[in-house]
């Protein structure tokens, strides 16, 4: 199926025309879809549940954030308020969203009125708490809002940032002391990560305390070389902003392209008695710093390095006194090292444990302080996927992508090197343990179980079930579709992991248009068993089959499956993809003639390879906030994985959908947020620009104020019902 060719005087009028086909609240997609779709119709999760500095209870956040209740530990039964709005002293609020517990329980942060910085960041109102007196006061006199509170290990103080500066609360003076002073947004930040560490490496914090609470190490920010990118903010409808009703404001921040500066990061220590801050040389001047935490004493500053390839991480030991460093460990990859090396990396009390793809799968490995390998933990062909410590008794529970790569099984391994499940063999679980390991709040689902949240002994034995979502799972089990895995086998003879979701209904002597669905970046899964339910159960109410193939680069399946994409994006991904079309056409209920495929982000990005590939078999298209070229995405993700543009100027060629955006074969929608600061506005519009200049029509459809989620009001919903009026429309 070809896509329309008009000449350029009339593909030029689409520059001014977004095929804006009426969707309203009315729409009966949109509201069915309500039923579906994430934010309103998820499971219940736990509300903000925190294991107490002793193991023995739990706290939670009440639903209506007025109180902070304890639960026993083993029995799962309600116990005393240690927090309620409508008893606390001389500070009256009306509620709260979260809270942090000082280490040693007599003082709860919390905080109310939040507004996020980016994915995971957000400044707010915080207090103090003082359980004893029940006082609550503000946790800063000076500055109505902070960020990133950090209590001390004595909990007598609380380190935070407001406007790029760290400040430091004395709770037992009521005093604030500056710790920097330099910094300004945009130029110069402390203590919390700028926009690419905290997107790439997971981070919201820069700052970590001494042992000893003597010292306070942190992390500075210079951005004055970062280039700045700036969105446009309009009224829009969901949380309108009135003050752009006729002119559209301005959202600009630090943003580094493929190629470009990053900022430039030092560290440096405070010294809370003398207020002096000296600056710590990292050896080997590093581009990247995105671990710092402290060791079991206050001369063990743990300092995770990676150089700008990122294929070269090293591990130093710093004593922030002296400033002395020494190596540790030094990891080498031929391709990338993997994030979960450093984001992973457990400081235990006499060494610490880092996951390491070094023997073509993703395991344990405990070094001492002084550098020395001590151990391998686990071995076998399958991947670690975190690590949660060892109990008094000298057993280790981790979570690993077996018995087979779609499942997280949690493991315990004795000191005789025994290995045991302690979670259901087949489905999803994870876990949070008490802090000396006695005890497991596990969640666990299958794909048809919802999360089961029950708290168990290490050995898997379940002590109390605080969720268990039935009254969610009966809900939703007459608009719950058929959920098959299946493997099949690429080009070249390699094994891929799939699932379909037929109709409940499905009948083997029709024939069915499939959607692919797919998001596949590297190291990514979305093949698993685990609960899901959403958009592609409603899509099997209205007469499809959703089929999703893991291709060549996605996680769980060892080091060479996942590498074969390094400097080259998007080949081996749309080679699998194709074949996944194929095998979904060779089916005899599927109409070979009405095959569509969908992404969102980087599934976007490969959606739109596909559907300009040679001999695409796909009657339509829809690429939901989708990267179209490398050279537009930030430094650390597409460097990871293509070096930089001037290192590999064919693969950043070769991999851009907008370099083959004339060969596109099918209709295609493309919709993003116009707020998105992840995936920018103008990775859609110079696609779409690009097809102008050579005559063919897309269609588009946009999200006014949405970030990279598209998640507010039913907006959520709406890309959903756009999507199935495209195919519908293209494949009915």
């Amino acid at each position: 199926m070809t896509c329309n060719k008009k000449n350029i005087f009339a593909s030029a009028m689409l520059s001014a025309l977004i095929a804006c086909q009426s969707i309203s609240a009315a729409n009966p997609h949109v509201t069915a879809l309500e039923a579906y779709t994430f934010p309103g119709k998820t499971p219940a999760a736990l509300p903000a549940t925190v294991f107490m500095p002793d193991g023995n209870n739990l706290a939670e956040l009440s639903a209506d954030g007025k109180k902070i209740t304890l639960r026993d530990a083993r029995t799962g039964e309600a116990g005393e308020v240690i927090f309620d709005v409508a008893r606390a002293r001389e500070t009256a609020i009306p509620d709260i969203e979260g809270f942090i517990l000082s280490p040693d329980a007599s003082k709860i942060i919390v905080w109310r009125n939040s507004e996020p910085v980016y994915r995971r960041s957000f400044t707010a109102e915080y207090y103090i708490y003082e359980c004893r007196s029940r006082l609550l006061r503000p946790l800063s006199k000076q500055h109505p809002r902070q960020r990133a509170a950090l209590f001390s290990p004595n909990s007598r103080m609380v380190a935070f940032t407001v406007d790029g500066n760290i400040r430091v609360a004395k709770l037992d003076y009521g005093t604030e002391v500056e710790v920097s002073t330099d910094g300004c947004p945009g130029k110069i930040i402390n203590g919390v990560p700028d926009w690419t560490y905290e997107e790439e490496f997971s981070a919201d914090i820069s700052m970590t305390w001494a042992p000893d609470n003597l010292t306070l190490c942190y992390l500075r920010y210079d951005e004055n070389t970062v280039g700045t990118y700036t969105l446009p903010l309009y009224q829009g409808t969901c949380d309108p902003r009135p003050a752009y009703e006729f002119y559209p404001g301005l959202f600009s921040y630090k943003y580094p392209v493929a190629g470009t500066p990053n900022s430039t990061v030092s560290l440096l220590s405070y010294d809370i008695e003398t207020r002096k801050t000296k600056e710590i040389e990292v050896p080997g001047n590093p581009e990247y710093i995105p671990v710092i935490a402290y060791g079991p004493d206050e001369n063990t500053l743990i300092t995770a390095a990676l150089n700008r390839d990122q294929n070269r991480l090293e591990i130093f030991k710093i004593n922030p006194k002296s400033t002395v460093a020494k190596s540790l460990l030094v990891e080498e990859s031929k391709a990338w090292i993997e994030e979960t090396a450093y984001t992973g990396l457990y400081l235990g009390k006499t060494s610490f444990v880092i996951q390491s793809s070094r023997s073509g799968y993703r395991h344990l490995y405990e070094y001492s302080y002084m550098g020395a390998q001590t151990g391998q933990l686990t071995s076998g062909d399958f991947d670690v996927t975190a690590y949660y410590g060892s109990d008094n008794a000298g057993n280790r529970y981790y979570q690993a992508a077996a018995p087979d790569p779609t499942c997280r099984t949690i493991y315990r391994i004795d000191r005789k090197g025994t290995v045991s499940a302690v979670s259901p063999a087949e489905g999803s679980a994870s876990a949070v343990f008490s802090p000396n390991m006695d005890l497991m709040l596990r969640t666990y689902s299958d794909c048809t179980t919802p999360p089961v949240h029950t708290i168990c002994r290490p050995d898997g034995k379940e002590l109390a079930v605080l969720e268990d979502n039935a009254a969610y799972r009966s809900r939703t089990a007459p608009m719950l579709a058929s959920r098959e895995f299946f493997t099949m086998t690429s080009d070249g003879g390699t094994n891929l992991n799939g699932y379909m979701v037929k109709p409940r209904d499905f009948s083997p002597s029709r024939r069915y248009p499939v959607i692919m669905s797919q998001y596949s970046g590297p190291g990514s899964q979305s093949v698993l068993r685990r609960w899901s339910f959403g958009w592609e159960d409603y899509f099997a109410s209205q007469g499809y089959i959703i089929m999703c193939v893991d291709g060549r680069g996605t996680g769980g399946r060892s080091s060479e499956f996942r590498e074969i994409v390094y400097r080259r994006l998007g080949h081996y991904e749309t080679v699998d993809q194709l074949a996944a079309a194929r095998h979904a056409a060779s089916l005899p209920y599927v109409d070979a003639s009405r095959i569509g495929i969908y992404g969102w982000s980087y599934g976007g990005y490969e959606a739109l390879m596909c559907a300009s590939a040679d001999n695409a078999p796909y009657a339509a298209a829809v690429a939901v906030a989708a990267v179209t070229d490398w050279r537009f995405y930030d430094t650390v993700y597409a460097e990871r994985f293509m070096l930089t543009p001037q290192q590999n100027e064919d693969g950043y060629r070769e991999s851009a959908p907008i370099n083959r955006a004339g060969k596109l074969s099918c209709p295609l929608l493309m919709m993003y947020g116009t707020s998105d600061d992840n995936v920018h506005p103008a990775n859609t519009l110079q696609y779409v620009s690009v097809l102008q200049s050579k005559g063919i029509l897309c269609d588009m459809f946009v999200f006014p104020n949405m970030n990279h989620s598209i998640n507010g009001c039913t907006a959520r919903s709406v890309v959903y019902a756009k999507m199935l009026d495209y195919f519908n429309k293209n494949m009915r």
